[in-house]
């Protein structure tokens, strides 16, 4: 089985193939892409390196959230909500609560369950469980997903500051030098400004992706689970409703 590490730094490593000094590294290949990093990384500044944190953040965030989004939380809705159904009419909520609990970790049957728990304690108590099931559920669903944003904002401003920073210091050593250094010296400068600036983009266009993603991802299982608890809670009712009549016919 692959570990978690190194899925984190074959995708870490797979992004950064976005930016043109890493993809020009991949032609060279060998000690060449190595060596191509470096030279990045060093004439891009100090920034660089503090932008990588936030690049690592990013990565770890939606790595994380697309394992827990796509393959715990989610279900087929349809299909479940279809076998819920055929259970609660066929008046076996046991069996019901059991479907629920073979998927322990996805959203929908944990609000399912709530309402099945409470399938014989009237109208109120079946609405109150789902609600309360709901409120638990979605903000586990949103979980750092907006912290994308922020981190997409950070690394933006980081970038730009790197920009600031390198132009600063080949204004001030242009100055400092000699004519025939002059040239070099802001090349120098002004190459650590737009390494910094792309790199920090690249990072915020990576996080941004991830958050759209995720976001719709989410939204999706949000309104499932929206549409469905409605759809349970009149299943549940009108079998109550139904058990009350027959027992009047009964008496």
């Amino acid at each position: 089985m692959i570990s978690k590490s190194t899925v984190s730094v074959k995708a870490i490593f797979a992004l950064l193939t976005l930016f043109p000094a890493v993809a020009l590294a991949q032609e060279a290949g060998g000690e060449g892409i190595m060596s191509s990093i470096a030279e990045f990384f060093d004439a891009g500044g100090p920034f660089i390196y503090v932008n990588c944190i936030t690049l690592c953040w990013g990565v770890a965030i939606i790595i994380e959230r697309i394992v827990f989004i796509f393959f715990k939380y989610n279900v087929n809705a349809e299909a479940f909500m279809a076998q819920v159904q055929k259970l609660i009419m066929g008046n076996d909520i046991e069996r019901g609560i059991k479907l629920c609990n073979a998927a322990p970790g996805a959203a929908l049957p944990k609000v399912v369950k709530a309402g099945l728990t409470r399938a014989n304690r009237g109208e109120f108590e079946i609405r109150n469980a789902v609600e309360e099931a709901i409120l638990e559920i979605v903000p586990v669903l949103q979980k750092r997903t907006s912290n994308l944003a922020q981190i997409a904002n950070l690394a933006t401003l980081l970038g730009l500051l790197g920009t600031i920073t390198g132009l600063i210091t080949a204004f001030g050593a242009v100055g400092a030098v000699s004519a025939e250094l002059k040239a070099k010296v802001l090349a120098q400068g002004v190459a650590e400004a737009m390494y910094t600036t792309a790199f920090g983009l690249g990072i915020a266009v990576i996080c941004m992706i991830g958050h759209m993603f995720l976001t719709n991802m989410t939204k999706k299982i949000i309104d499932e689970i929206d549409q469905y608890s409605v759809k349970l809670e009149n299943l549940l009712i009108t079998r109550g409703k139904g058990s009350s009549a027959a027992i009047d016919r009964m008496s």
